[in-house]
């Protein structure tokens, strides 16, 4: 190196650690490898992976290095960022810094034409889009372009997304290979993840393109000594609930409970409410604006807790934040050891507990079932669609075996893959060869298993917690022999008592024992049946009335004993189960009181469903109308399309002598997901003859 570009270099650095001051207050200095980082890429324009832990500053790395190179003429900085909490913390620590930043992303669509006018105009320092964004049409074919030929540095947040091994895996990060394979030369590239084992870092470069010899790659230890880790066993569902009811108070600061699915964080926070407590739900399905504001109240310390699904994870940036409790345990130690790091970033001590539950593995079977689909049906996919005329999702949806959410999956994958296109108005095959990477999928859910077991070995382990977490993540920073935190339970053999006082576990029992949801109808038949050779289109007119159900399969309540039922033999239903139902139908607000109950026949359960609409006949003294069968020659529908489900409905019922029976009939069935057999039965019945269908089931999925 020359003394003059030794001494630009020492000037590059003073700008940057004037830049951290202003991002991270005045008394900030640039840690040895984040220098490392931003003279690779702004010197030498380099490819690099940062794999560090949450806390170390890897957001600072890629605003500096954007600004600098800003000021050398270079274009705007690409940021591909996973989560909308993560954009607005990113835009908002980016202003701190001086740096113009804008996003793209599902949650601002009235400011795109504004933001693509900016990029255009150079008025933008940084783009945040979400990997979406990417296979946009429009985006992807006007705006895309310019910035891959003008970008000044492309970053890639949360890079273990890319991975097929990562926890949260998604088609549309695999699209980022093709945005960095159409860069110009000469364009740094920058990859940051706090969570990857050695199998995911390898995987990601090879994604990316960022392996071979030029590479920067800069790996820190995960040690976090503000952690304090712990397990705390408890079989019960509600014993678990009123144990955190009980102890909540008492966790430092304020924090996040993370659950696994959105009806037990609703229930949870509804109990924790209930008991005084300063809780409000956060899931994927509350409303962007919704989700702002409780992040603020959590950013202020104004709750005391989110109670959250995954949801709130990456990125979301509360330094104090005193600590996390997960009520069920994530399916990895990647994705646990991920949110558990979102605890602790500026405090001296933080509590981490895991309150596991035996229904945990159900639940991570529920979504491992909704994996990529076999090949027959991913081949019906892509023969379906045509090479020159666009079909959207919609349209599609009746002609393949799949439900939306899936087979936009699938589409995607395929993309990536190359066998079809997103353009204008839907998606059309390209023609190209298409291979089933059967190995693969293999793979993938070896690993899932292999993941799930490691979660469960954590439950179980006598070592130290901090340490297994830390080997599942291939940390370079752990030696050999035993490396003890401790801090954790373990280590210190300080553990929370299990106990929960009889008054307590009652209280909790009494509010999620409340048993009742509501179950809207169906009021629009899906689109395309006449594809299928079904005359079924526009609005329901003869369906069902708005019906109930005792309780979701995933409910802090219910979830676990109607489980144990419909997971056990079939026999008679029990006591408690046919009081829930009593109990449903009393508080039920229906228009006209059912005269008669009828069961649908069931594969799995028919005792027990007969037993449940038995039971209802004698004690509200209805007419029993025994068991709705189906036909011989139309066996139960495992379809999981609408179009699809509703074709094999059609007409597949043996309907009962309905003459004489005056007045609405109480349609019972043991599990409803898409409402559509509730349908198709209820008109069926009303042509029949019947008044009116009160449909009424045991359990929902979700």
């Amino acid at each position: 190196m020359t003394a003059s570009s030794d001494t630009s270099t020492t000037e590059l650095r003073t700008d940057a650690e004037r830049l951290l001051r202003e991002l991270a207050g005045p008394d900030a200095r640039l840690r040895e490898d984040q220098w490392i980082a931003i003279e690779a890429l702004v010197v030498h324009r380099r490819r690099a992976l940062v794999v560090q832990r949450t806390g170390w500053g890897k957001s600072a790395v890629y605003f500096i290095a954007a600004k600098l190179l800003r000021q050398q003429g270079l274009g705007p900085t690409v940021i591909v960022s996973p989560l909308l909490a993560l954009m607005r913390n990113q835009v908002a620590s980016a202003e701190r810094a001086g740096v113009r930043a804008a996003t793209i992303n599902s949650g601002n669509m009235t400011e795109w034409e504004d933001v693509h006018a900016d990029v255009a105009a150079g008025n933008l320092d940084v783009l945040l889009v979400s990997p979406e964004r990417l296979n946009n049409p429009d985006f992807r074919d006007q705006v895309l372009p310019s910035l891959a030929g003008d970008a000044g540095l492309v970053v890639v947040d949360e890079a273990h997304c890319v991975s097929d091994w990562g926890h949260d895996f998604r088609p549309d990060y695999r699209r980022i290979r093709t945005l960095i394979s159409e860069l110009r030369e000469g364009i740094p590239v920058l990859a940051t993840t706090a969570t990857a084992n050695d199998r995911v870092v390898a995987d990601v470069a090879a994604q990316l393109g960022v392996g071979g010899g030029d590479t920067l790659v800069l790996r820190g230890g995960l040690e976090r000594e503000s952690l304090h880790l712990s397990v705390v066993q408890i079989e019960n569902t509600t014993e678990r609930a009123a144990w955190l009811a009980s102890h909540l108070a008492e966790l430092p600061g304020s924090g996040i409970i993370y659950t696994l699915t959105v009806s037990a964080a609703r229930d949870l926070a509804s109990l924790l409410s209930d008991q005084g407590l300063a809780v409000a739900a956060y899931t994927g399905q509350t409303d962007t604006t919704e989700r702002e504001a409780l992040e603020t109240d959590l950013l202020n310390n104004e709750v005391k807790a989110l109670v959250a699904t995954s949801a709130l994870g990456m990125g979301f940036d509360k330094p104090d934040l005193g600590f996390v409790v997960h009520m069920g345990a994530p399916s990895s130690p990647i994705s646990y050891y991920q949110q558990v790091g979102r605890a602790g970033r500026a405090t001296e001590r933080a509590e981490v507990v895991l309150l596991p539950g035996h229904e945990d593995k159900q639940i991570w079977s529920y979504f491992a079932s909704v994996a990529f689909p076999r090949e027959h049906v991913v081949r019906q996919v892509i023969d379906t669609l045509d090479r020159v005329k666009p079909q959207s999702t919609p349209a599609l949806e009746p002609l393949v075996d799949l439900n939306r959410s899936r087979l936009e999956m699938v589409l995607k994958v395929l993309d990536v893959d190359g066998a079809v296109q997103r353009v204008r108005g839907g998606w059309i095959a390209t023609g190209e060869p298409w291979i089933y990477d059967s190995a693969r999928y293999e793979r993938l859910e070896q690993a899932r298993d292999a993941e799930q077991q490691a979660m469960i070995d954590y439950q179980r382990t006598d070592g130290c917690r901090m340490e297994f977490l830390r080997r599942q993540l291939d940390d370079p920073g752990l030696g050999d022999t035993a490396d003890k935190c401790g801090r954790c339970d373990n280590c210190t053999g300080r553990t929370y008592s299990s106990a929960v006082s009889a008054d307590a576990v009652e209280s909790a029992r009494a509010r999620l024992d409340r048993p009742g949801l509501d179950l809207p109808p169906r009021k629009q038949w899906p689109s395309g049946m006449k594809k299928l050779g079904v005359s079924l289109s526009g609005k329901i007119t003869d369906g069902p009335q708005p019906g109930r159900v005792l309780g979701r399969l995933t409910d802090l309540g219910w979830g676990s004993r109607l489980r144990q039922v419909l997971d056990g033999p079939d026999g008679p239903a029990p006591a408690a189960l046919v009081e829930g139902c009593i109990k449903v139908l009393a508080s039920w607000d229906w228009a006209t009181r059912p005269t008669s109950v009828l069961a649908l026949d069931s594969d799995s359960h028919p005792e027990l469903v007969r037993s449940v609409a038995g039971e209802l006949a004698r004690i509200g003294k209805l007419t029993d109308l025994g068991v709705l069968h189906h036909r011989p020659e139309h066996p139960p529908v495992s379809a999981a399309n609408s179009a699809f489900r509703v074709a094999r409905l059609v007409d597949s019922w043996e309907i009962p002598d309905l003459t004489g029976t005056d007045g609405p009939v109480l349609l019972v069935d043991l599990v409803t997901d898409t409402g559509w057999t509730f349908t198709c039965a209820s008109v069926a019945l009303r042509r029949a003859g019947a008044d009116a269908v009160l449909p009424f089931a045991l359990a929902t999925p979700k």
